[in-house]
């Protein structure tokens, strides 16, 4: 499968890497320090109660731990944990069969919740809340409905686009997690880890470097990790130092603020096509050749939180840093704007 080091794809001996790497407890579960404390506490309660921890929906940008903080809960609770995705649960009968499978406690994860549709979610609600489900059989006038005894399960929602949620479905959520950029002391923490486990040999200087240039993701900074360690092997002699860190990123297309080749792209299009702005998503998708889901799931909330683009009522709009960041200068109205930063 097609490796996007923004993306969310994920397949072959990269998947299985992933996994390798991705940590079983709370305690090797690093940065999200408020989440993760609340989260211990409340997986102590549950446990000590001898009751389903209640219901959790974490959201934020893609690779930030959700799908990990999922698995950590069934195995702090030791669980057992079904993985599944909203667009994969297309009929009734797909939830239904997951439900009625689950033992006693188990976490059901369903990642991408928000593209759930809205009839799936009409069954989910009885689920969730009083773990009963209820079904139709036959049709027309002699349709009829049974309820079936669910066992008590934790859901575990994951989503990029919390706002797309139904307010119905958010408020059955009992925990409501945000996920946020990590910095680059934790990503390196991150990394470090993931080389001993790897058994990739690296001072800290390369580390940092590669966490520096990481987005603020872990996802990515794994996948830079294996990425700059496979020039380290070919160029070097297998070691990641600074240097060899710096000359294999540069050679992936990351700069030394960490935006990649379709970052600057976005900046460069917003600033020669749409001079600097606004300019609606819509459009700036169309000019790109790109998903407008992608832009704003993938790469916008990096640019938006680091300040090389802004959100404005009539559309984005780029930023001081942002003109610095393509070495381009505002023309015209957007003057005014640059100096008011």
């Amino acid at each position: 499968m097609r490796e996007d080091l923004a993306g969310t794809t994920l397949g072959g001996q990269e998947g299985e890497l992933e996994a390798r790497i991705r940590p079983e407890t709370l305690k090797e579960y690093v940065g999200q320090d408020a989440l993760k404390d609340n989260l211990e506490i409340f997986i102590k309660a549950a446990s000590r109660r001898g009751e389903a921890l209640d219901h959790c929906l974490f959201y934020g940008p893609p690779g930030l731990g959700k799908t990990t903080l999922a698995h950590i809960i069934a195995h702090e609770l030791q669980v057992g944990l079904r993985v599944t995705s909203g667009p994969a649960i297309e009929k009734s009968g797909d939830l239904a069969a997951i439900l009625t499978n689950l033992e006693p406690k188990d976490v059901l994860f369903i990642d991408e919740i928000h593209r759930l549709g809205s009839a799936i979610e009409e069954i989910l609600y009885p689920a969730m809340e009083e773990f009963k489900l209820d079904i139709i059989i036959g049709q027309g006038p002699s349709a009829r409905s049974i309820r079936i005894d669910l066992n008590p399960f934790t859901l575990v929602g994951a989503t990029t686009r919390a706002g797309m949620i139904t307010s119905p479905l958010r408020d059955r959520f009992g925990i409501i997690g945000h996920l946020e950029f990590y910095s680059t002391e934790e990503l390196a923490t991150i990394i470090r880890r993931s080389a001993r486990i790897l058994c990739i040999g690296a001072d800290e200087e390369g580390l940092y470097e590669i966490a520096r240039r990481s987005r603020g993701t872990p996802r990515i900074a794994n996948r830079l990790l294996r990425r700059v360690r496979d020039f380290a092997d070919v160029l070097g002699d297998g070691r990641i130092e600074r240097g060899i860190a710096d000359a294999a990123l540069t050679r992936l297309d990351i700069d030394k603020t960490g935006l990649d080749r379709m970052d600057r792209k976005i900046i460069e299009i917003m600033v020669n096509s749409f001079s600097g702005g606004p300019v609606g998503i819509e459009s700036l998708a169309a000019s790109m050749g790109e998903d407008k889901d992608t832009i704003e799931d993938v790469y916008e909330p990096f640019l938006i939180q680091k300040g090389y683009v802004r959100r404005t009522p009539r559309g984005r709009q780029v930023c001081t840093k942002g003109y610095k960041a393509v070495n381009l200068e505002p023309q015209g109205k957007q003057m005014d704007i640059y100096d008011e930063e």
